[in-house]
């Protein structure tokens, strides 16, 4: 089934790191305020690509009261960590989120990667491909909790013998997100279990190889490919003046941008920004993530809002 239509839609993806509950309640009520059609956090216990011992916020008890907090704005995870989210405990959680906003939740899945908050917690870390037949079996296992009276399962790792989630979500199909991009496995599990598929920002043709790939993944399994909703995040720098976005990324970031983010941050005016965007739009894309640190930089997300995200949706449907 297609999930939201045609539109494009414009977000903030903002982890709960090095933050606090005000901060963060106020990014997310700004951001709604803005016109943003998402907001979303991320699942991870201690802060990544920054000082692990610095604060973390736990992700999904964060975003039921971030729910509570907004009225219209869509309300992402991206993307919870199989490996120490129990299926059945997740799909009861998803469910009572989806009561407290309304039917506003669009929750994401994925095989894990932080080893350190494994190793830390005493949360067993297997191989890539164990982890993505856990995955596999969550999809299947949430799915059918949300939809069906009862849920029977038998699978290598996760076993539910007449398991009920009551009450069922507000949402008549809640949107499962998939984050990734493997070919051989993640994309085959976009294809049976996904409405959305994210990934980061990069080279435009390595992309439109993935969608090749997931278009192969999802003809072996007899589903359309443009039933899954395409979603990519992306960093940015934005300023009116092209030298002034160059000057702020090298302030905040060092010269040149770390490796991590260099290719999948976009430096320069809004103008840029749109032409660098819509040859993803053109190929399908019809969600648009910004992400945002601490400290959050707010000309960009306000320029994102206010020139980025019309000025692209005018250029794809003109």
């Amino acid at each position: 089934m297609q999930i939201f239509g045609d539109e494009i839609r414009f977000g903030v993806h903002s982890g709960p790191q090095n933050t606090s509950f005000d901060d963060y309640r106020d990014l997310w009520v700004r951001c709604e305020d803005l016109g943003y059609d998402w907001v979303s956090d991320f699942d991870h216990f201690y802060p990544i690509f920054s000082d692990p011992t610095g604060p973390q916020f736990e992700g999904l008890t964060l975003l039921s009261a971030m729910a509570a907090h907004t009225s219209r704005v869509r309300c992402g995870m991206l993307v919870l960590g199989v490996t120490y989210r129990h299926p059945a405990v997740v799909a009861n959680m998803a469910a009572t989120i989806d009561h407290v906003s309304g039917g506003r939740l669009e929750l994401g899945m994925g095989a894990a990667w932080f080893e350190l908050e494994h190793d830390q917690y005493g949360i067993p870390f297997p191989r890539i491909g164990v982890r993505m037949d856990m995955l596999d079996e969550a999809c299947r296992i949430m799915r059918s909790l949300w939809t069906q009276e009862t849920t029977t399962f038998e699978g290598k790792h996760f076993q539910l013998k007449d398991a009920r989630c009551e009450p069922k979500p507000v949402q008549e199909h809640l949107p499962l997100v998939i984050g990734g991009a493997g070919e051989r496995r993640t994309l085959r599990i976009v294809a049976e279990h996904g409405d959305i598929w994210n990934m980061f920002y990069g080279d435009v043709d390595e992309y439109r190889h993935k969608l090749d790939v997931l278009a192969g993944h999802c003809g072996d399994v007899g589903r359309d490919p443009a039933d899954v909703r395409k979603s990519l995040t992306f960093r940015a720098i934005f300023d009116e003046d092209e030298r002034a976005a160059h000057e702020r990324a090298h302030e905040l970031f060092g010269d040149p941008l770390p490796e991590r983010l260099r290719n999948m941050m976009i430096v320069g005016t809004p103008e840029q920004a749109v032409e660098l965007l819509q040859p993803y739009a053109e190929l399908g894309v019809g969600d648009f993530l910004l992400g945002s640190m601490t400290p959050v930089d707010w000309q960009t997300i306000e320029l994102a809002a206010e020139s980025v995200a019309p000025a692209l949706k005018a250029a794809v449907t003109a």
